[in-house]
């Protein structure tokens, strides 16, 4: 059992890999960037911190938020707080090509990243541990919220966090409107076609997971 958790959490910090790429993707296209990685962008510009460093003390507070919400927290989630954002700062780094100018290929650029986005997801969330951070502050609000459909308060909290970024100077443009709305409907179309529906894994927490390697 306990090779098989530890082959788990490798699962969940490879497919954090490749989600990261994806974001890396859409942050490359340089033409707006989705609500969070805006105003991880904007956090970075006003701190001696860059995007990696932000994205995960951000993160890090989600994640107390939601223990604070009483949401459940896998090693799943753990994981994205500390790796995701990290992950995206390296690919950030390591990319030797000069800044996009072009707007059409930073369109074709950031739905390239959204098919990994999808990709990741569907490899870490497929370890049925719990998801991100952000995630579970949805599910959370939610609950709170229980007249407000799912989606609508999924665009609150987008829009809320939208505006921190772009007062804080985070890059907003039409990549932005794109991620807002193209993301979802690009994981969905890869998930019909790899035939994976996310609501049926069933997750554990840390302390069933904890209980299994007992």
């Amino acid at each position: 059992m306990k090779k098989t958790i530890l082959l788990e959490w490798l699962k969940i910090a490879a497919g954090l890999l490749v989600f990261s790429f994806g974001v890396h993707l859409t942050i490359y296209a340089n033409i707006g960037l989705a609500p969070w990685d805006c105003l991880g962008m904007g956090i970075a510009r006003h701190t001696p911190f860059n995007y990696g460093i932000s994205m995960t003390i951000m993160a890090v507070t989600i994640l107390f938020i939601d223990i604070l919400l009483k949401e459940r927290i896998g090693f799943g989630t753990i994981i994205d707080a500390l790796l995701t954002g990290n992950f995206v700062q390296m690919f950030n780094s390591l990319n030797p090509f000069p800044e996009n100018q072009n707007v059409w290929f930073g369109i074709g650029i950031m739905i390239v990243g959204f098919v990994f986005m999808a990709l990741g997801m569907w490899i870490y969330m497929s370890a049925q541990q719990c998801c991100g951070p952000r995630d579970s502050l949805l599910v959370g609000l939610g609950k709170r919220m229980p007249k407000i459909p799912i989606g609508i308060v999924e665009v609150m909290l987008w829009a809320v966090v939208l505006l921190a970024g772009y007062l804080l100077g985070g890059p907003v443009g039409i990549g932005t409107l794109i991620s807002t709305f193209g993301a979802g409907l690009v994981m969905q179309l890869v998930y019909s076609l790899i035939r994976f529906e996310p609501r049926n894994l069933h997750h554990r927490d840390v302390f069933a997971v904890l209980k299994q390697l007992k």
